[in-house]
């Protein structure tokens, strides 16, 4: 997506590469990484197809239907192979969260237990969300697309319905959870606070009626489902009403659920961090996580830099550090929110500060905070290279930026890979942003 701004045709290229016959199985599962192709990561491919297409101005509708065509593939693999029960609840295991949980959750289970993961069912939501819109804006130049735009209108409908009814979200925690369902369908949620319980409000769409009027097969199938499927009502009601300027949002939380999970998300004592969103609550530090499984008991607490133990091979931390691609997804999602609840709808900010913003506010100081990662503070010194002098200091290195894999939770230092990872390369993007942000205002 960063590099999209440089050379976007480049960047469709690499899109495309990974969904030819030599990368895409047959069955349709992309490939993790060069040392494990069997594992899964989010299904993120789609969401980084429309972003460039958005950033290449929205013209070459023919790569967005050759990424589209190979997606319904992998989409129905993910369908197939990652939903035991067969209830739109989903176990994707690994995810790209290594260290995030008290167990390995690409492992198996004693007892037959079953990890339902709410990050899991969450991305697949936004993969509805994604092939939704990119089949809506391929019906605008061929009707045919419309059928496939409904069925996956009504697909987020069903994995939303189960995400909320099967115990995923704990009303009085206010919050999102991973669950163990074991063979006589008893649950066990595990209650630690995570980005596994943020991503579910990453999985949110906004669009205009006037879109509707342009496609009046998805228009009229749409309200029939609202009117014929009552046992829905409760996932879609915040969609049958229209929003400011006529626009419908379409998402797994609600407005009285996003409130509280900001407040959590926007807490200094959990996850808000001087340089973005921490990966796991800094509640665990005085109060970590410790569950018994298969006899045996694990543990999960707050590790801000590095991780403390040898899991995943020990270079790796999902334990509070900050990780720009969740953060940059959130940053997305509270702009949607706020393009359907306008700036009435506020949030304080820090938690417990008095001080109240809206939803655009919010997303603006979060960018703000993620990017002065890399910029000189008011002794000149960079928090991304923390304590090494040389990176500080000497001209040969202080100007010359590197992308760590992910940033201390309390101090942004970067951490781990130094010269591999793409994914902080989206600080391009919030730079750009706020760039046009202080030109407008």
């Amino acid at each position: 997506m960063a590099l999209a701004h440089v050379d976007a045709d480049f960047a469709k290229r690499q899109l495309l590469l990974l969904l030819r016959e030599w990368y895409q199985h047959p069955n349709g599962q992309l490939p993790a990484y060069e040392w494990a192709f069997g594992d899964v990561k989010p299904p993120v491919h789609a969401w980084a197809a429309i972003q460039v297409f958005r950033i290449d101005g929205r013209r070459d509708v023919g790569f967005l239907k050759r990424v589209f065509h190979k997606l319904l593939l992998n989409f129905t693999w993910w369908v197939n192979q990652k939903d035991k029960e067969a209830n739109n609840v989903f176990e994707g295991g690994f995810l790209g969260l290594d260290n995030i949980g008290p167990i390995d959750r690409g492992a198996a289970l004693p007892g037959d237990q079953i990890l339902e993961q709410s990050d899991g069912t969450a991305w697949m939501a936004r993969y509805c969300l994604e092939l939704l819109e990119m089949s809506l804006t391929l019906a605008l130049h061929d009707r045919a697309y419309e059928d496939v735009a409904t069925k996956f209108f009504e697909h987020f409908t069903y994995i939303a319905t189960a995400m909320n009814e099967q115990g995923l979200w704990d009303d009085e925690d206010g919050f999102y959870y991973d669950v163990l369902r074991g063979p006589d369908g008893s649950t066990t949620p595990l209650r630690c606070r995570s980005m596994v319980g943020l991503i579910p409000m990453t999985a949110a769409i906004v669009f205009d009626d006037d879109a509707r009027l342009l496609l009046p097969d998805f228009a009229f199938r749409f309200t029939w489902f609202e009117r014929h499927k009552p046992e829905f009502a409760e996932v879609i009601a915040h969609t049958q009403e229209a929003g400011r300027r006529g626009r419908r949002l379409l998402s797994i939380v609600g407005p009285e659920r996003l409130a509280r999970i900001l407040s959590a998300m926007l807490d200094e004592g959990e996850f808000l961090s001087p340089y973005g969103i921490r990966s796991l609550s800094r509640r665990h530090l005085e109060h970590p996580l410790r569950v018994t499984i298969g006899g045996g008991e694990a543990s999960v607490d707050y590790q801000p830099g590095e991780s403390t133990t040898t899991s995943f091979g020990g270079n790796s931390n999902w334990r509070g550090p900050i990780w720009f691609p969740v953060n940059y997804l959130i940053i997305e999602s509270l702009r949607r929110y706020r393009r359907f609840l306008g700036d009435d709808f506020k949030v304080e900010l820090p938690t417990g500060s008095g001080r109240y913003v809206s939803l655009r506010e919010a997303a603006d100081e979060l960018s703000d905070r993620l990017i002065s990662t890399f910029l000189l503070d008011e002794h000149g010194r960079r928090p991304c290279y923390g304590a090494v002098d040389r990176f500080q200091t000497d001209a040969s290195w202080r100007d010359h930026l590197m992308f760590h894999e992910y940033f201390h939770g309390d101090n942004g230092m970067g951490l781990g890979a130094s010269h591999q990872t793409g994914w902080t390369g989206l600080v391009a993007n919030l730079i750009l942003r706020r760039a046009r942000r202080r030109v407008i205002s």
